[in-house]
């Protein structure tokens, strides 16, 4: 009689490599050991992080269609007129329809179909802004909605959404961690793919790129989850990078390195020629969008000042959407600035003297620092926005497919679970513990220090990395006392 022996099921990944000859193999075998079981953890752990934000990040991504079907009768005109109506007019109606706050900027339209933005500082609505809508060729109102530095109320929630889950500065953790780690999960994966023992020697581009149909069970997972990941390792490290520039705690870092390469946007000069600086007052932090104080009363600008305004600055060369933001005070100038994100992407902004008709200052998209372009596209391409309607495929495909690969990572650890009826149990086990100690002296010797300078870099990296340390140990601990 015989009887049959159900085993673990491995990869590649968990088997011990194919000896290899000489000091670098021994190096490899090490490096790999550590990178298997860094990849496990951190896949394990940190991957419902990714997830999440893979999900609201395909949510938001979706916004300007949202927002076209719920808001559609407010963002759009029932009909493209021959002339649009001066903004003195529309603003008058939207003053009419809504006298409540204070007059804080115009948003012209960005195309035929789109309606004229009249926002409003209005102290209940504390960092938020009323904005009412008009049809630029009738003046007639359309709407309002209450928007956050001019995004709709549905936008907004889809973004808190994404960014802290509604749960302040406390939840912007999970997005910060799932951007720190993001790169790293990535970066170890395409190393343990590409560097098998079997590696690019005996593997075609073929079967680096695309999964392996003739294999099976963990094999066939493993080979899935691998491609994919290939696939979309890029737009992956784009979106960790542009999403850690501005987080929390690497954002500050960030924001740092800016003020050292002096990488910032240049600021646009809106003082007066011959004017004496306001002095300043403890309210001046809190102001709202536009630049009027959030808990003043004051009175609107003239309507008519806003025609002027644009009229100069497209003398100056401003074309398409412009928001037009008065001064707070009689010493400083207006402002018009633009507001294309779509690539060719135009923020050229200008100071306006409008009594005098002339412009007394002006910041160009062209003047901007390498670092300060970057980090600007970067920021629009993350949201969806830079390339349009191909820009939002993008990112759903990349946002899906991080998903995906998740899951199928998951799979894995479940198809390695134990079979044996004596020993069985839901996943497989973890790589083996300890193979820091089969690193060469010289990986450690510029590799502790390099783990010490990214967690400064990215603290939340670093943090995590800790604790996934301290668990390791207490685990190998507790596993040798009731061996011992």
């Amino acid at each position: 009689m015989t009887s049959t022996v159900h085993r673990q099921p491995q990869d590649d990944d968990q088997r011990p490599a194919a000896p290899e000859p000489g000091a670098t193999g021994r190096s490899w075998q090490g490096v790999r050991a550590l990178l298997v079981r860094m990849h496990f953890y951190a896949g394990v752990f940190v991957a419902p992080f990714l997830f999440v934000a893979a999900l609201t990040g395909l949510l938001y991504t979706l916004t300007p269609q949202l927002d076209q079907l719920v808001y559609g009768d407010k963002l759009t005109v029932g009909q493209v007129g021959e002339a649009r109506r001066p903004l003195a007019e529309q603003i008058a109606a939207a003053r009419s329809a809504h006298p409540e706050g204070t007059l804080a900027s115009v948003t012209t339209p960005s195309g035929p179909e789109d309606t004229t933005r009249v926002v409003l500082s209005v102290p209940e609505l504390a960092d938020r802004q009323r904005t009412v809508f008009v049809d630029p060729y009738t003046a007639e109102v359309q709407g309002e909605l209450t928007t956050w530095w001019g995004s709709t109320p549905l936008t907004t929630w889809l973004d808190d959404v994404h960014r802290n889950l509604h749960l302040g500065e406390t939840g912007r953790l999970y997005s910060e961690i799932a951007a720190s780690w993001l790169w790293v999960v990535v970066a170890g994966g395409l190393v343990l793919w590409l560097g098998r023992s079997r590696g690019l020697r005996a593997k075609s581009v073929r079967g680096v790129l695309l999964p392996d149909r003739t294999a099976r069970g963990v094999r066939r997972t493993r080979s899935r989850h691998a491609a994919a990941g290939v696939w979309l390792a890029i737009a992956l490290f784009f979106l960790s990078a542009t999403g850690l520039t501005w987080s929390q705690y690497a954002g500050e870092r960030f924001g740092r390195l800016l003020d050292a390469a002096k990488g910032h946007a240049p600021e646009l000069d809106t003082l007066l020629p011959g004017a004496t600086p306001p002095a300043e007052d403890e309210h001046a932090g809190h102001a709202g969008h536009g630049g009027a104080a959030a808990g003043a009363e004051e009175a609107d600008a003239d309507p008519g000042d806003f025609d002027a305004a644009l009229r100069v600055a497209r003398q100056a060369g401003l074309g398409g959407t412009v928001d037009i933001t008065p001064p707070a005070d009689a010493s400083g100038a207006w402002v018009v600035a633009q507001g294309d994100n779509v690539w060719p992407v135009h923020y050229d902004q200008v100071a306006v003297d409008v009594d005098q008709g002339e412009v007394t200052a002006q910041a160009r998209w062209g003047d901007y620092p390498l670092l300060a372009k970057l980090s600007k596209l970067g920021v629009q391409g993350h949201m969806g926005v830079l390339f349009g309607i191909v820009n939002q495929i993008v990112l759903a495909a990349v946002a899906i497919g991080l998903m995906v690969m998740i899951v199928l990572g998951y799979r894995m650890w479940w198809q390695r679970r134990p079979t044996r009826s004596d020993r069985s149990a839901p996943f497989g086990r973890a790589p083996a513990r300890g193979a820091w100690r089969r690193l060469p002296l010289p990986v450690l010797i510029v590799g502790v220090p390099a783990a010490v300078a990214l967690g400064w870099a990215l603290p939340l990296l670093g943090v995590t990395l800790l604790g996934f340390v301290v668990v390791d140990i207490a685990v190998g601990l507790v596993r040798r006392r009731r061996t011992a």
